[in-house]
Order: structure tokens, then sequence, then C-alpha cells
């Protein structure tokens, strides 16, 4: 035993040896975390990420996606009113040419509202690429009338198409399309201001005038030549709906066309559905058979269609 005495003293003082270095070294790793996170932090707190634009900008450019991008400068080079999300400036237009890579400041930026307000054409409220089309819709069709400039609406058809039915002729079905999403509202009637007192003095001053009728089912769009030429088409051959989004919400969704079946197959519940199918599955057909009369006996003999 006394041999074996420094043998396990040995051990004893090696295993506490590497539970010692063991703590140090974790110690000392978490010193080296936390100072790392510190420096981040520190750079974190001395950067900015701003916007810039991904291209060269002319004036009257929207600001969406595909013309801005997200950079990260240093505190001392950001610019006063650098805008920093694109939620912000989102829909928003140049008013003065911007450079690609220069940063977005809200002093070279103006909202359609604040044009519209200013007392400014139509044609400085259309941005590049645009064209400013008018459609005439019932209080209904423009949300209530609730619809302002500035906001940003779904545009919706409803007509009729042609069809063909199981029998081989030829019918028409009513159909709702999303024609257009997220489409800039540029003016609503004739007048674009949007304030509480402008709109009062352009009701006043109708009523003054009793031969004119004052008409807010009047709404002026920005659409591309395009989409002008469509609209153009389908508000001939039906009715026009407007849907008003969020504007923090510029989302493209595929949306189907929608008609009496898509409706039925909307408010029928599932289950019904699949039963109807397994019952049409399982259903067998009509069974075939011939009759044969011997004197004054009849026999029936099926038919079976391979």
């Amino acid at each position: 035993m006394r041999k074996k005495l420094p043998l396990i003293i040995g051990i004893v003082v090696a295993l506490v040896a590497t539970y010692l270095i063991k703590i140090y070294t974790d110690q000392q790793r978490l010193a080296v975390i936390a100072d790392a996170n510190r420096k981040l932090s520190k750079i974190q707190s001395e950067q900015t990420p701003i916007l810039v634009a991904a291209k060269d900008m002319p004036k009257g450019s929207t600001l969406d996606k595909d013309n801005v991008t997200v950079t990260i400068v240093s505190n001392q080079y950001v610019q006063p009113q650098a805008a920093t999300s694109l939620d912000r400036v989102s829909g928003m237009l140049a008013a003065v040419p911007i450079s690609k890579g220069e940063q977005i400041t809200l002093n070279k930026l103006v909202s359609v509202r604040d044009i519209a307000s200013s007392g400014a054409s139509l044609s400085m409220v259309t941005p590049i690429g645009k064209r400013a089309v008018t459609i005439s819709v019932d209080n209904i069709s423009a949300v209530g009338g609730m619809i302002r400039p500035g906001d940003y609406v779904d545009v919706v058809a409803m007509i009729t198409v042609p069809v063909t039915t199981a029998q081989g002729k030829q019918s028409t079905q009513a159909t709702s399309v999303s024609l257009f999403q997220n489409v800039l509202v540029l003016a609503i009637g004739q007048d674009m201001a949007t304030s509480g007192q402008q709109q009062s003095a352009v009701e006043s001053r109708y009523k003054k005038e009793e031969k004119r009728v004052m008409d807010f089912s009047v709404i002026t769009l920005a659409l591309t030549p395009k989409e002008s030429n469509l609209l153009g088409f389908v508000q001939d051959q039906g009715k026009i709906r407007l849907a008003l989004r969020s504007p923090a919400d510029a989302k493209i969704e595929r949306i189907q066309s929608d008609s009496w079946d898509s409706l039925f197959q909307y408010l029928m519940p599932p289950e019904v559905v699949e039963a109807k199918d397994r019952e049409a599955k399982e259903k067998k057909p009509p069974e075939s058979y011939v009759e044969i009369y011997r004197g004054l006996n009849k026999e029936k003999f099926s038919i079976t269609n391979k």
C-alpha cells in the first residue's frame, strides 16, 4: 500500500491540476468572447445601416427595392436626415436627381401627398415610366370614398368571359379577376388637395355653383403603358373595383380568377368535397344487359364493357 501511495497522490494531483486548467481555460474563453462582444458592440454603435441609390435616379423617380440598397457606413459619414428603412421612404419620389451610391436623405424626397397638397400639376405627381389613367367607379367600388391621393390599391375587374361547356357549347361566365396590385393613386376627382380645409373649400365652391355637380367617383391611377391598355379594354367589358392596401404592404401575390365554381368550393366544407369525390370514384357505372325471351320465359344477360 505504501508503494502505491505516491502513485495515488500523483493521480489525484493530476486530476486536480486538470480541473484547475479547465476552469482557467473556460474563464479565458469567456473573457475573449466578452471582449469580442464589447468590440463588436462598439463597432456597431459607431456604424449605421443607411439607404443608398443602387443606380442613377432622375428627378421624379419612385423609390422601391429595385433602385435602393442598404449599406453600412461610419456614423461620422452619415448625412443628416439619411433614410435607414425602405418602409419609411417606399413610394416617395426623388425631388432632385440622385446619383448611384449617393445616400438617400429625406430632404431629397417628396411624397405624393405633399405634391398634391402643394397644388402641383398632375404630370409632376406621375412617376417616371408610368401614365396617369382616370377611371370612374361608384362609392362602394372606391372603398366608400375613403381612398386618398398617395394611397396604394389593387385593381379588381368583374367581367364575363367566354367558356366552353361540357357539352361543347359556347357560353359566358361571370368572373372576378385581379388585374393589378400595389397601384399608386395620383388624384381623386379633379382636385388633388388632400387636407380637410382644402376639401371643405372645394365643397363650398361647388355648392355656390349650382350647375356643377361634385363627383368624387373619378380616380386617377399611375399605370404602365401596357397596364393602361389592359385597363381600358377591361373597363369597357365590365366593372372595376378598388381594394385599399396598407402603406407598409407592397407584396405582390399570384391570385387566380374567381367564378361561381371557386365560390362554391370556398364555401363548401373540405370534408363534403372529399366525400363527394370519394362517392364519385366508388360509384359503379349502370349495369348493361339484354333481355332474351324463350317462349314465356325471360332471361337477362349482363353485358360487360371492357
